[in-house]
């Protein structure tokens, strides 16, 4: 009993341990925010380079050629776009194709 008494009655190092649990906190609710938004950036450039990659025209073509004894027919390939791409280059728009929705829960 006397040990918890002790315990009980000691003051030692109160207040310093209630600034750290403050700052600690802080610095937690801090870093919980900035973590959020590199998530949100990245995201966003991540879907920019996409976005560039597949405005990279990837057409191709070449003629028939015929020589002494044989040709070949030519041949052509036209890179259409996609479903969700648009011809706008537009900076501050949403990545092309990105849509992060959060469902409501039956809480």
């Amino acid at each position: 009993m006397n040990m918890l008494s002790k315990f009980w009655n000691d003051e030692a190092g109160f207040v310093v341990s209630s600034d750290l649990v403050l700052i600690g906190t802080i610095l937690v609710l801090g870093v919980v925010v900035g973590l959020a938004t590199v998530r949100d950036q990245v995201v966003q450039e991540l879907g920019d380079l996409a976005l560039a990659i597949s405005n990279i025209n990837q057409s191709y073509s070449f003629s028939g050629v015929t020589g002494h004894t044989s040709s070949v027919a030519g041949s052509i390939f036209d890179d259409q776009l996609d479903f969700c791409d648009s011809n706008t280059d537009v900076a501050a728009t949403e990545p092309a194709c990105i849509s992060v929705q959060i469902t409501a829960s039956n809480e």
